[in-house]
């Protein structure tokens, strides 16, 4: 049905399904002090508005809300419509505690119980 429309409002209406699906997504990828929402992520690559794409290359971080997600290394690859798709060369989950330095012991105590 969208075909029989006339290109303005075509247009009109794929700019404002656009706006709505960047509004309602709490995904951002972070490049800098620059936080943009994102269209859509996979495992392989995410995608973001043409008119708010910055020339995006190297180390970015990937969040959801306030919660850090990923650090991945992009390249831009394609445009798809309104959208320009960024491949991952590198895409590692971020950990939720720091790094153990130590082999944790076999016979270690999951917590302590009060004496009383």
């Amino acid at each position: 049905m969208i075909e029989f429309l006339p290109k303005e409002v075509a247009d009109g209406l794929a700019k404002a399904r656009l706006k709505a699906a960047t509004k309602k997504t709490r995904l951002r990828v972070q490049s800098g002090d620059e936080l943009i929402p994102l269209l859509r992520l996979t495992s392989t690559h995410f995608a973001i508005a043409k008119d708010v794409a910055p020339r995006l290359r190297g180390l970015v971080d990937i969040y959801d809300g306030a919660r850090h997600l990923y650090q991945a290394l992009v390249v831009a690859t394609s445009f798809d419509g309104d959208a320009v798709v960024f491949e991952f060369k590198r895409n590692t989950a971020t950990a939720d505690g720091p790094a153990l330095d130590f082999a944790p012991e076999d016979n270690t105590p999951v917590a302590l119980l009060p004496s009383h």
